[in-house]
This record gives C-alpha cells, sequence and structure tokens, in this order.
C-alpha cells in the first residue's frame, strides 16, 4: 500500500504520535480521520491541514462513538484501509504507597482506554475493512497499534500502564493471524522515551537527563520517527503479526 492511498483513522490523533502520524499521511496525499477527545486541539489541526483532515470527537472505549467515527469516516473518504491506535494514558502508582493500596478504579481505567480501547477499535474497523476491494497484493488494510517498551520492562509504578500495554503486544500475533484470511495486516509498535506532550511539563534538564538513557541517539525520541515506522510499516506488506521496539536500544531499570 502507497501512503497517498491511505484512507486512515488515528486515534489519539490531535497530538504527540498520533499528529506526527496524521500529518505523514496528508502530507504525501493520504486523507486521515482525527479521532481525539480534545476537541480544540483536533479541529485547529483539521484546519490546518486541510480537506484531507477530518476530526471526530472520540471516546474509543465507547461502541457507538468508534462506530460513528468510522461510519463518518467512510462517508468522507469513501472507504478505510488504514488504522493507526495511538490513543492512551499512562499513571504512575505504587501497589503499596504511603497513601494506600494503588486504586483498582485506576488500574482499571488505564486498562480500559489503553487496552480495550484498542481492541475497540480494531474490532469494528476489521468489520468495515473486509469488504474493501483488494489491491494487486491481496491487501485490504493495515492496522497499526502503539504499545510500549514498559510492556516488557515496565518499572515501579507502572503496574496498569505495563500491564495494558503488555495485553496490546499479546493481542497482536492472534488477531493478524485471523485477519489475514481477509488481507488485513496487524503490527505494534513499542516506542521507548518520546517526546509527547506527556513530557512538556517536565523541565528541559529533566527531559535531557531521560534523553542520556537512550544509548543512541542519546535524546528523547521524535514523534517525526514514529509516523517514520508507520510509513515503513504500511508500505511493506511482509511486515505483519510482529511488534517493533522503536527505543535507540534503550531497556528500562526498575526505577
Amino acid at each position: 500500500m502507497k501512503i497517498s492511498e491511505c484512507k486512515a483513522i488515528i486515534t489519539g490523533g490531535a497530538s504527540g504520535l498520533g499528529e506526527a502520524t496524521a500529518r505523514n499521511i496528508i502530507r504525501q496525499g493520504g486523507k486521515a480521520a482525527i479521532l481525539d477527545l480534545s476537541e480544540e486541539r483536533g479541529k485547529a489541526l483539521v484546519e490546518e491541514l486541510g480537506e484531507n483532515a477530518i476530526f471526530i470527537s472520540t471516546d474509543v472505549t465507547s461502541e457507538a462513538d468508534v462506530q460513528n467515527a468510522i461510519s463518518k469516516t467512510i462517508k468522507s473518504f469513501g472507504i478505510i484501509n488504514t488504522v493507526v491506535n495511538c490513543a492512551g494514558i499512562g499513571i504512575a502508582a505504587k501497589l503499596l504507597a504511603r497513601k494506600g493500596v494503588h486504586s483498582l478504579d485506576m488500574f482499571s481505567k488505564v486498562i480500559s482506554i489503553n487496552l480495550i480501547g484498542t481492541f475497540n477499535v480494531i474490532r469494528l474497523a476489521a468489520e468495515r475493512m473486509k469488504d474493501n476491494e483488494p489491491n494487486d497484493q491481496g491487501e485490504r488494510g493495515i492496522i497499526i497499534n502503539t504499545a510500549s517498551v514498559a510492556a516488557f520492562e515496565g518499572q515501579i509504578g507502572q503496574a496498569a500502564y505495563s500491564a495494558s500495554k503488555g495485553g496490546v503486544v499479546g493481542m497482536t500475533l492472534p488477531i493478524a493471524r485471523e485477519l489475514a484470511a481477509y488481507g488485513i495486516r496487524v503490527m505494534t509498535i513499542a516506542p521507548g522515551l518520546f517526546h509527547t506532550p506527556m513530557f512538556d511539563s517536565l523541565p528541559a534538564e529533566a527531559r535531557d537527563s531521560l534523553g542520556k538513557m537512550v544509548p543512541f541517539p542519546q535524546r528523547l525520541g521524535f514523534p517525526d520517527e514514529y509516523a517514520l515506522l508507520t510509513e515503513s510499516i504500511i508500505t511493506n506488506p511482509m511486515l505483519n503479526g510482529e511488534t517493533i521496539r522503536l527505543d535507540g536500544g534503550i531497556r528500562m531499570q526498575p526505577k
């Protein structure tokens, strides 16, 4: 598949990794529906990107919201053949802390958004993708999920986040195996430390310190580098059923 042929839905598309992916697709002639809860950022981005972008306020944990977003995208673009799941949240909470035991509601919320939300989008998008006309290689679509290196080396305080991202990694291969019959590929990217909005609240010195933990290059990753990997996945038909680390060689320590 060529980037110019992409008719994409991008969750968490109003900022960070999702925004960079949307920009890259549209810059190369594709179309993207930006699904996010941040209406202000989403509408401003669409105004900047032009007629090949639309914004749809979407809660990825809601079946009705996601169905609505998919239907609106198909109405605007004709089909969807690309999904990039970037919506997610992160928290830091110890199992046993001075203020008490880890909140079960907090744990459930992270799992609900990061894991169940991703699955919700995959299942509803695949239902529509399977009816696409295949290209000359029999491909009908591509689904790219976002995990994290925390899925493999979760730090202290990341039990909820690591569990959610580990779940995304774990479901990649079985879903890819199932959707292979329809010509739909499924891949996951596991980023390391990337300069996304969650890092903006940190002082520059703190961000630099985190960047120096990366073997090479010794800096935080750029969202454009994530977008570049999504491009490689979209355009390479042999990439399927795998999780790719995008981390500069970092291996996270306990804390």
